[in-house]
């Protein structure tokens, strides 16, 4: 289960705003009572109001458009990622290129507590049953060969950088709805890592933002 951290009003900035992970941590932290603001390259494509809501127009690979919005904030989530599947694999730098370009705008203008989205099947779990290993390796890793290279540059250069990161790992993703039971391992692997929701994904970041155990940390996360 999720660190429960005192009741605190944050102020957070979600980039990938629109995708699957983003806007569940947008709708989880108005509830929760936050302030959030929105990035997203055609701010129309988030149809979501609310008081607490910001919503702007920002693309990571232009920070110049987006690090006007960071002073102030608590926390940023970097929710970006590439559109397609296993079979629409394409080279790309938008999670190394793009998040150091996010990291350079956070430590231009002073924030430091971020939460990166990476995958578990970036490294093979050595506890996960022996058949999972084998499609992770072989199946999984090679279909999405050029997503997997450009996310273990994105992991390097975070670790590099002098951030208060988190790095979440979530193995297959599912649009099930928000449960808040789940397990986690702190830079370790979680046995039987299969599946979560990214609505429990982003319940685990939203209710995760102080906890100090998450700081320099891998995570993964499943059921």
């Amino acid at each position: 289960m999720e660190f429960q951290q005192k009741s605190q009003v944050y102020r957070l900035l979600v980039i990938g705003a629109n995708g699957g992970i983003g806007r569940q941590c947008i709708e989880i932290a108005l509830k929760a009572g936050h302030k959030v603001t929105a990035v997203l390259r055609n701010p129309a494509n988030l149809t979501l109001a609310h008081h607490n809501l910001e919503v702007v127009q920002g693309d990571i690979m232009q920070p110049e458009t987006f690090e006007k919005y960071l002073p102030n904030k608590d926390a940023v989530i970097s929710a970006i990622g590439v559109k397609g599947g296993l079979l629409s694999d394409k080279p790309t730098t938008l999670y190394s290129q793009g998040n150091v370009n996010l990291l350079a705008a956070m430590s231009k203008m002073g924030v430091s507590r971020v939460f990166f989205i990476s995958a578990s099947a970036i490294e093979i779990s050595p506890i996960l049953p022996f058949f999972i290993r084998l499609v992770a390796k072989y199946i999984v890793q090679n279909l999405l060969r050029n997503m997997y290279d450009d996310l273990r540059k994105m992991e390097k250069l975070v670790k590099e950088s002098d951030s208060t990161w988190t790095i979440m790992r979530p193995p297959q993703l599912t649009d099930k709805p928000v449960t808040g039971n789940y397990r986690f391992a702190i830079n370790s692997f979680l046995k039987n890592c299969l599946s979560i929701s990214r609505a429990d994904v982003g319940h685990f970041i939203i209710n995760n933002i102080s906890n100090e155990a998450t700081y320099q940390a891998t995570i993964e996360i499943g059921y």
